[in-house]
């Protein structure tokens, strides 16, 4: 491969936003500097006032290939992460069929992975009742780490796990060194709903902070007791901030993600009937919002993530409207960068930061930090180049998803993608997609190629 060198004067680096010359080959960066290459065969790119920054990484993704493709596939996924300047991704182990829970249904996934991947892609595995004896078989076969729910997950061949089977789970993870993601809800006997399943504020009352607070309260202390490292996925309480800060303060090894849906909307402006807001945990109302705003500057919120969890418009009950019956989740993958710039840029926070949550933070949680996510010496030319000032409004035209329901239509959004780079090659550019160049990251090797 040729060497190419791309020059922004807003380059965001670990050192901070820098104007910088970024020479790239055989895939990697090979030098950041603030002077031109000048050499024989280079190729020399230049992007001006826009901004240069790490391929996004998203590790929390439900593609639901193989079994429920009709939801969403590997090709669409990755193709409408490419429009948005992801780079990575992380495929849930539901609500595909069959689920991740053991070493056939990964195989499972790679085989339907081989030859559709536009952007790279790791799995993790699903921790359920009674397969901890498939837990080091999947830890052996490259699982970037394993992901539980504490109550009903929406499927009925992903049952949630209960303090016993986590005691039985964690030790074996916790001697692997990877993660153990969870849904925090624990359900109490607070039911505090009315009749009206199209009121979102019923909806609110049915999945309350009480919930959270509860389950990240067993988690710390589960966590506290195996040492094993434990991510809690889509935070939307602030009451439990008190909790995780007091636990990072003690040293444990707990990470914590918002998604930006809980970032940019407010409860208070859904109307009844919008089952297209529905995810759980629920959006919260304005106040928590902004507290979790605040957790996520100072740091104790560690990065963002979109769980983009698409299904049907059927399943999303847009014509009744029913709450309580339409699915939950939330498809927002190729919004995951200009969603969470645009509260980001109300707030006055620095691109700098949009880097670390969306690209640095989360190299962290899948492994790949020594790798991945950041624009230095020795790293993968995984980039994306994007205006921070130019805007667009959603409609259902733009949208790369395999469906089309989505929370963000018609709102505008600041953030606009250029091009984006995989391996130190352009394979998004102003709408256009160079397509199957991505890869499997395993955890014990980042380039494998789907088998």
């Amino acid at each position: 491969m040729s060497a190419i060198s791309i020059h922004s004067r807003r380059t965001i680096t670990p050192g901070g936003e820098r104007d910088a010359f970024v020479l790239i080959k055989n895939g990697r960066i090979q030098e950041v500097s603030d002077t031109a290459f000048e050499f024989e065969g280079l190729e020399a790119l230049e992007a001006g006032s826009t901004i240069l920054m790490p391929g996004i990484i998203d590790p929390h993704v439900h593609i639901n290939e193989p079994g429920r493709a009709d939801w969403e596939g590997f090709d669409t996924a990755t193709k409408a992460a490419l429009f948005g300047g992801i780079t990575t991704l992380v495929d849930m182990p539901l609500n595909s069929s069959p689920v991740t829970t053991n070493l056939n249904a990964l195989n499972e996934k790679l085989i339907a992975a081989k030859g559709q991947l536009h952007t790279d892609c790791g799995f993790w595995g699903g921790i359920v009742p009674g397969n901890q004896k498939d837990i080091q078989p999947l830890i052996d076969n490259g699982i970037l780490g394993f992901k539980a729910f504490l109550t009903h997950s929406g499927i009925d061949d992903f049952p949630n796990v209960t303090e016993e089977d986590l005691r039985k789970a964690m030790p074996i993870i916790a001697a692997s060194g990877l993660p153990l993601l969870v849904h925090c809800e624990l359900e109490s006997g607070t039911d505090l709903r009315s009749g009206n399943s199209r009121s979102y504020n019923n909806y609110l009352l049915s999945r309350p902070k009480e919930w959270e607070v509860n389950a990240i309260k067993l988690m710390i202390r589960l966590c506290n007791e195996f040492h094993c490292r434990v991510h809690i996925v889509h935070l939307s309480s602030a009451d439990s901030l008190p909790l995780i800060e007091e636990a990072k303060h003690k040293g444990l090894p707990l990470t914590v993600e918002t998604g930006q849906h809980y970032l940019y909307f407010n409860a208070e402006d859904i109307a009844d009937g919008q089952t297209q807001h529905k995810c759980a945990p629920p959006i919260r109302g304005a106040d928590n919002k902004e507290k979790l705003w605040t957790a996520l500057k100072s740091g104790l919120i560690d990065f963002v993530a979109t769980d983009h969890s698409p299904a049907p418009p059927a399943l999303k009950l847009t014509g009744s409207g029913d709450f309580m019956k339409a699915w939950g989740g939330i498809a927002s993958l190729q919004f995951a960068l200009p969603a969470l710039w645009s509260p980001a840029k109300e707030r006055n926070c620095p691109v700098s930061d949009i880097s670390k949550w969306l690209s640095s933070n989360p190299a962290k949680l899948i492994g790949t930090d020594q790798t991945k996510g950041r624009i230095q010496k020795g790293y993968v030319a995984d980039l994306v180049i994007w205006n921070e000032e130019e805007s667009f409004t959603v409609s259902e035209d733009i949208i790369q998803h395999k469906h089309k329901l989505c929370p963000y239509i018609r709102e505008t959004l600041h953030g606009v993608v250029h091009q984006t780079y995989l391996h130190g090659e352009k394979v998004f550019d102003n709408g256009n997609v160079i397509l199957n160049k991505g890869k499997v990251i395993k955890n014990y090797d980042t380039a494998h190629e789907p088998k």
